[in-house]
């Protein structure tokens, strides 16, 4: 693992502190999650976030656990740290921090007091909505330490304000449940019950949300710290309310054996691979839905079946999760519908609204199959993966079909949708609709008749029309998708800006784009990649975090990913940068001869900047490249890890 910690002029100074996040996943989609400092500066930190039927069915429970220390001066000083509606910062306890550190994945702070140094350990049982806080004395002392437990029960997507209903508590032994939902234990508990009124969250205000909340102040907690070693401990957990979970210490013990187990597991080459590698593993995760499952991105993203399947090979093949991966690939083969993959959203429903997500399964499956020989799998999916062929001959929803003319996929579109993975939309508009031929969905239909044919061989079975489907598509895109500005087309024959869609004549969108370099990129790519092309889309398009949506010299260029939900959707895939997609131009780099080691530099620092001991999701399109979004995304972390592991 890479050596992640910070001294007192990060942790003691908000602008580098509360800009750091760290993140304890539970295993099945809750967290426990806050920032270096403390602070909470999103309304998704917490330090138990539950999740419901799927990943994205959240609720906020144990907002903070917030420590005062009793000196035998009969001085209080507070460790805690709150931003409210004022501006003010009150207390001020991360001015004391003077080391903060991820110790196999799971945070560790020391706050000094003068000759005092006080520990905080924290970690989720595995399997399990369960945190354990630990506060251990590390010398000094003696001292009580007070531990204010401050509340709520809501959507991790929204408020809760003292104008509502009152949380309901329970008393039960060592403390109490809270809304019938979620229990505090520790010693010593005395309840209090009294609003927090007006705490800020600068990170929703800084995306145009609403930025305000109220928490209940249920009680607190209280113990002796007489000498080094002595601990005070509280449990929060949210099933099986009248059970009692293992012990605090019994729990960091745990999680931090379970870390270790899936780091070796995975026999990583490096400490960037094996903090990867753990990175990888929050994303993988066991729902009340589904065996297996892949949260997108935390703290705001569920499941989602286009980035999973991007994920896939990173995620599971490259931390010897195959078996996990297996189930997964059947799970979802089961959502097909009309030849689709289903797209579950982060709404819970299930809905198929893309074009490349099926093409992406195509690819999950035979990669597969190809790395760990699991024919079996391959002959048991064969025929619902053929169906996806023969409905996309056919033509399925949105007009996604075969065009009978040249054998390449168009998507026909309908107002108000947008198929790719450039999928943003401002008030139901989408940004690039990207209606006709996108070129990497062409290459994912070629890649995906190509692998199916080779499935097909080793079931035995005659692959001959799928060879001819593949050839006759490699064929037209050679022919159509190469530009005369030295790139390829981004889109061809879509409707001419002056027609409505499905108008005419058609119009080949030759902007300067990162979708085209899964056409040099995959296994069964359409085209070889050549020097002079990768070097030209590479002065467009690369940052030290991945290459740009969109280059900036192109209209509609948006450098900076920021401002309200609008302004943001807006330039989502206008300039903005997008990490998963080194992996693809690292693959093109590889099969054109270019030297790619250069390439990990600026992304690998990054894993210490925004997510700690991860990747972030986008970041802006000009310097410096501030990351954006979700600060844990799994396909940013899936691809710099599949891609570093194969070269």
């Amino acid at each position: 693992m890479i050596d992640i910690g910070f001294g007192p002029q990060v942790c003691a100074e908000l602008t580098g502190g509360a800009s750091r996040e760290w993140l304890v996943p539970d295993g099945r989609g809750g967290y426990a999650m806050g920032t270096v400092s403390g602070l909470r500066t999103r309304r998704y930190h917490g330090l138990l976030v539950v999740a419901g039927e799927t990943p994205a069915s959240r609720r906020v429970g144990l907002a903070s656990l917030d420590a005062s220390v009793l000196l035998p001066s009969g001085a209080q000083v507070r460790l805690g740290a709150h931003e409210w509606s004022s501006g003010d910062v009150d207390p001020r306890g991360y001015e004391l921090l003077e080391h903060f550190a991820l110790v196999d994945g799971l945070p560790r702070w020391r706050w000094r007091i003068g000759d005092t140094v006080i520990e905080r350990e924290l970690a989720m049982l595995p399997g399990r909505p369960c945190v354990a806080v630990v506060h251990r004395l590390v010398c000094g002392g003696p001292v009580r330490l007070e531990l204010a437990a401050a509340c709520t029960w809501r959507d991790a997507h929204g408020e809760r304000r003292a104008d509502g209903p009152t949380p309901r508590m329970e008393p039960v032994d060592g403390g109490a449940v809270i809304e019938g939902a979620f229990r505090l234990a520790g010693p010593d508990w005395t309840p209090e019950g009294q609003w927090w009124l007006g705490v800020h969250h600068r990170e929703e205000a800084a995306r145009g949300l609403p930025a305000e909340e109220d928490l209940w102040y249920a009680g607190r907690f209280a113990g002796q710290l007489a000498r080094p070693g002595d601990t005070v401990s509280v449990l929060a957990w949210a099933d099986q309310l009248d059970q009692q979970p293992p012990p605090a210490t019994e729990v960091v013990a745990t999680a931090r054996r379970r870390n270790r187990r899936v780091v070796a597991a995975a026999r990583p080459a490096d400490s960037v691979e094996a903090t990867l590698t753990l990175a990888a593993d929050a994303f993988v995760v066991r729902t009340g839905q589904a065996p297996v499952d892949v949260v997108a991105g935390y703290p705001w993203f569920g499941a989602w079946s286009r980035d999973t399947m991007i994920s896939y090979e990173g995620l599971f093949l490259c931390t010897n999760r195959a078996t996990e991966g297996r189930e997964l690939l059947r799970s979802y083969a089961a959502t097909l519908s009309e030849g689709m993959l289903a797209n579950t959203a982060d709404t819970g429903r299930v809905e198929y609204n893309t074009v490349d997500a099926t093409l992406w399964f195509l690819h999950a499956v035979s990669r597969h199959v190809t790395v760990t020989g699991d024919t079996d799998l391959g002959d048991e999916l064969l025929p619902a993966l053929r169906g996806v062929v023969d409905a996309h001959l056919a033509g399925t929803r949105y007009g996604i079909a075969v065009d009978p003319a040249d054998g390449l996929l168009t998507q026909g579109g309908t107002p108000g949708t947008a198929l790719t993975w450039m999928d943003a939309r401002v008030y139901g508009v989408p940004v690039t609709p990207r209606v006709g031929k996108p070129v990497e969905i062409n290459a994912l239909w070629i890649n995906g008749l190509a692998g199916l044919a080779e499935l097909t061989e080793l079931a035995g079975q005659d692959a001959g029309e799928l060879a001819r489907l593949h050839d006759r598509a490699v064929t037209a895109f050679r022919k159509r998708f190469p530009a005369p500005t030295g790139w390829l087309y981004d889109v061809v024959d879509g409707p001419a800006p002056a027609y409505p869609l499905g108008g005419s004549p058609h119009h080949d969108d030759d902007l300067l784009r990162p979708n085209q370099l899964l056409a040099w990129s995959l296994p069964y790519a359409p085209l070889e990649p050549d020097e002079a092309t990768l070097r030209r889309v590479a002065a467009g398009l690369l940052s030290p975090l991945g290459p740009r949506s969109l280059s900036p010299d192109s209209p509609g260029f948006t450098g900076r990913h920021r401002g309200s939900p609008a302004e943001r959707d807006g330039g989502y895939h206008q300039g903005t940068v997008w990490p998963w997609l080194l992996g693809p131009y690292v693959d093109a780099c590889r099969r054109g001869k270019l030297p790619v080691d250069e390439l990990f530099t600026g992304i690998e620092a990054h894993l210490t900047e925004y997510g700690l001991g991860s990747v972030s999701e986008t970041a802006d399109g000009l310097p410096p490249h501030g990351a954006t979004g979700c600060p844990f995304q799994a396909w940013s972390v899936a691809e710099l890890l599949r891609c570093r592991r194969t070269r």
